[in-house]
């Protein structure tokens, strides 16, 4: 059952990945320093070093920023498409207990698939979002992004199964209010 509950911390972590590389790498990092909810094998045990924290605090406060501006979130999300991935390979490699339980390539696997669907759908949402709205909800759908991401990644090592239903919920509700959107669009 152990396995199964870090595979879902797993898939939770990478996805909250997807939408803000820093904020579960920072979750991770701070509760693995400060508490035993996480206990990190090498080599992923070198997020708890203070220069690691501090490093992932300024990316966060940069992504942060960035991405609440118009324009500047489009190159940020283009700077992402790599880091994103990248941060939910590390997190599902790290959060499934990869080193002896899970094979180590195919943890990194899964965690690229799952942040970068996650981003690619975020990066690909969020242009339309701009010019739609000119920017003017760019800062309220991108806080909405990083409250997501924090509440997932927080449920994701509390509350695994909790979190994998949170996550479907936010996916069956975008998935619907676009068909919803589809039906009431004008036919040619």
């Amino acid at each position: 059952m152990d396995s199964i509950l870090n595979i879902f911390t797993a898939l939770g972590l990478s996805s909250s990945a997807g939408l803000n590389a820093y904020i579960p790498l920072l979750v991770v990092a701070l509760l693995a320093r400060f508490t035993d909810l996480i206990t990190l094998k090498p080599p992923w045990d070198a997020m708890e070093s203070w220069w690691v924290i501090g490093v992932l605090a300024v990316l966060l406060l940069v992504e942060i920023v960035a991405d609440k501006i118009p324009a500047v979130d489009s190159v940020n999300d283009i700077i992402q498409s790599f880091v994103r991935p990248a941060a939910g390979a590390v997190l599902f490699a790290a959060g499934s207990g990869a080193i002896g339980k899970v094979d180590s390539v195919l943890a990194v696997i899964c965690g690229l698939l799952v942040a970068g669907g996650i981003h690619a759908v975020k990066a690909t949402a969020r242009p339309v979002i701009t010019g739609t709205t000119g920017g003017l909800l760019n800062p309220v759908v991108s806080t909405a992004e990083d409250v997501v991401s924090f509440i997932v990644s927080v449920l994701s090592i509390v509350l695994p199964i909790l979190a994998l239903l949170v996550l479907a919920l936010i996916v069956f509700w975008f998935v619907r209010r676009r068909r919803h959107r589809k039906e009431q669009a004008p036919g040619w």
